[in-house]
């Protein structure tokens, strides 16, 4: 019997922590299935049971812009000054945002 674990589709992993509002990236891993992907990433990555939700993806799903890109992708948004926060006027009762 041959080990062809690495024909298998790779996952990234994603975990979101007790105390945080935020999944974040953990690993790579290499499953049959989403279903065993994250069977094999609760064992792999959430040994002391710090987490509360796992995510796992197809790497080959996962499309990214190229950084070479980021002036012409993020250009459009530089010009709505509106969104920054020094138009608004922030009640001192507020401590966070």
């Amino acid at each position: 019997m041959t080990d062809n674990s690495q024909d298998w589709p790779l996952y990234e992993i994603f975990i979101r922590a007790r105390s945080g509002l935020d999944h974040k990236h953990v690993g790579s891993l290499h499953a049959t299935d989403a279903r065993m992907a994250i069977e094999h990433a609760r064992d792999l990555y959430t040994r002391r049971q710090e987490g509360v939700s796992i995510w796992a993806v197809r790497s080959s799903d996962i499309v990214a812009s190229d950084p070479a890109d980021a002036d012409t992708l993020f250009e459009p948004a530089r010009d709505k000054v509106y969104r920054h926060p020094t138009f608004y006027d922030i009640p001192d009762e507020v401590k966070t945002l």
